[in-house]
């Protein structure tokens, strides 16, 4: 699919969701300028991702205990040196609140990866947050990092465009409606829920290694 015929489908499917449409955006780039991280680097931010947002959620209530069996797994999964920023902030006592909260909200993020990595069939709604139970599950009936990537397969560099594209597209209309003109329709989007899961998308095509350097403009 070429990028024109990208915008095209995607633009069809946000009329029919009812949602703001700028027409002009520029196109996303074509599959064959793109690199995608490799199968390994990403199932190791999904797991480390995934272990973090649980470290962070038992920080935020003060279960001290349980969010160390939680440091515990991100050794035993073989993730600890791909953490980013925040979540090392996380994990040697150093996070701010935002920090923690931004850690939380990394479970759209990792909700996009386990949908790249074929573990879910589809994030193309954004009316809500991830199904959270389903989000561990993924992780904890795994016996460790290769049980994890051998249920893996890396879909197609055009499903992840695609994907991207619609989700370049949601936050485009999400920050016009919130910042800009509240007449902007936005459907049943949740803008926190686009932008997490835009920024795992993202994540997947650039050479930046920790998420929270890229650039989300719309």
């Amino acid at each position: 699919m070429t990028p024109a015929e990208r915008k095209e489908r995607t633009e069809k499917l946000l009329a029919e969701k009812g949602i703001g449409i700028n027409p002009n955006l520029p196109l996303t780039e074509p599959a064959s300028e793109i690199e995608l991280k490799s199968t390994d680097d990403i199932c190791k931010r999904a797991v480390a991702a995934l272990l973090s947002t649980q470290v962070g959620i038992e920080l935020s209530e003060q279960h001290t205990e349980d969010a160390a069996s939680f440091v515990n797994l991100i050794d035993h999964f073989g993730v600890r040196n791909v953490l980013n920023s925040k979540e090392e902030k996380l994990i040697n006592g150093t996070a701010t609140q935002q920090d923690v909260t931004d850690v939380v909200w990394e479970y759209e993020c990792y909700w996009a990866l386990v949908w790249a990595l074929g573990l879910i069939d589809d994030i193309s709604d954004a009316s809500g947050i991830c199904d959270c139970l389903t989000a561990i599950r993924l992780v904890s009936k795994c016996s460790g990092f290769e049980d994890f990537k051998s249920r893996c397969k890396l879909r197609s560099k055009d499903e992840i465009l695609d994907m991207l594209d619609l989700y370049y597209r949601y936050h485009w209309a999400v920050v016009q409606h919130e910042h800009i003109d509240s007449s902007c329709p936005i459907g049943n989007l949740v803008g926190d829920v686009v932008f997490e899961r835009r920024r795992g998308l993202e994540w997947l095509i650039c050479d930046t290694e920790d998420w929270y350097d890229i650039s989300l403009d719309t």
